[in-house]
């Protein structure tokens, strides 16, 4: 229906609600299993969602409400060591079942893989953390769906800067317009916006409310939206 040639996904919020009960109580085992008295509430850590990665968040709590611990000199260190112990927290909800993707998102995935569109991912998260939630959710051959997954650090801006969609398209060798980006967070619109491509919003539980001024589409989920509905090329197995 569309010439858009490929989808790319954010991942947490987007693919699944990873982050209240997810990234956040990993977080919280964390800090208790390196003896810190910080506990990030459900509230707290929507407020903290404003900065994008988990070190990054880590640093940013830390100047705010630990100054004496942000000033440690192993206060490097101690950030790298926080967020490994927190990814292995996390992979642990992820590998017993505990994330699953929300709903319409595995059927969107097949409907486009069976239409022949190329998936990328582009998002701030850890790339383990990436590839177990595929996995988990879609079976052991998912990551492999994707052309192209960008996570973590491997630029050095994240978003809202335009970076890790940039890459993306880079290594897709497609210009923005070829491209539909899937966020769900008024930072990853940015992000998208930012880079030239056009978005779609599923708002997720913690970004209702937010600006999605610039959104090709907003949608409250993607449970039984087509190819055809969001614009895209339709399919014989997309007709449900």
């Amino acid at each position: 229906m569309a010439t858009r040639q490929a989808l790319i996904f954010d991942v947490d919020g987007t693919l699944a609600e990873t982050e209240r009960d997810g990234h956040r109580p990993a977080f919280n085992a964390a800090f208790r299993d390196c003896g810190l008295a910080w506990h990030w509430d459900e509230q707290r850590y929507g407020a903290l969602l404003a900065i994008t990665g988990g070190k990054e968040r880590i640093r940013h709590y830390a100047t705010h409400h630990a100054p004496a611990i942000a000033a440690r000199p192993d206060f490097d260190a101690l950030v790298g060591q926080l967020h490994r112990i927190k990814t292995a927290h996390y992979l642990r909800l992820v590998d017993q079942g505990q994330l699953p993707l929300r709903p319409g998102i595995a059927r969107l995935i097949g409907a486009a893989r069976q239409a022949g569109l190329r998936l990328a991912i582009a998002t701030t998260t850890t790339p383990e953390n990436v590839d177990a939630l595929l996995r988990a959710n879609l079976g052991p051959d998912a990551p492999g769906w994707f052309d192209v997954i960008g996570a973590g650090d491997i630029v050095p801006a994240k978003k809202p800067a335009p970076d890790i969609y940039q890459w993306v398209l880079d290594r897709l060798a497609l210009p923005p317009s070829a491209c539909l980006a899937i966020e769900d967070s008024e930072i990853g619109l940015k992000s998208a916006l930012a880079a030239g491509l056009r978005c779609l919003v599923t708002v997720s539980e913690y970004t209702r409310g937010q600006d999605f001024r610039g959104a090709w589409q907003l949608l409250q989920g993607l449970a039984g939206s087509s190819l055809a509905e969001l614009g895209l090329r339709s399919s014989a197995g997309d007709s449900d």
